[in-house]
């Protein structure tokens, strides 16, 4: 009888303007998991917010086919989210290099106020 590994998780990291565009052509569900005051104050335009304090990664909504992205403030948390998502059985091991940070410096869009 031979001794299985489990699978390594794995987070990939995706550029800004590769997440951009990828939800510009619907393949990108965007979840941001920074908290509700975060967002309050800077937001990524449609994004989801699953907010990492309280995190369940059976609240993401049904992706229907789009590849899930965890995004946050500078990509810490993201990471964290996407590892969540896989030990709870779920296939998202992608998320926003560099986070919101990132995102405004590629000069991409924010939702503010």
């Amino acid at each position: 009888m031979g001794w299985f590994k489990q699978k390594q998780p794995v987070v990939h990291d995706l550029k800004p303007a590769d997440v951009a565009r990828g939800i510009a052509e619907g393949r990108v569900l965007l979840v941001d998991v920074r908290e509700p005051n975060e967002v309050a104050i800077e937001a990524y335009p449609d994004a989801v917010v699953v907010p990492l304090s309280s995190f369940e990664p059976t609240e993401i909504p049904d992706p229907r086919g789009r590849q899930v992205v965890f995004a946050c403030r500078s990509g810490r948390r993201s990471v964290t989210a996407a590892l969540a998502a896989q030990e709870a059985g779920l296939p998202y091991d992608s998320h926003l290099e560099g986070g919101i940070l990132a995102w405004k410096e590629a000069g991409l869009p924010t939702k503010t106020g």
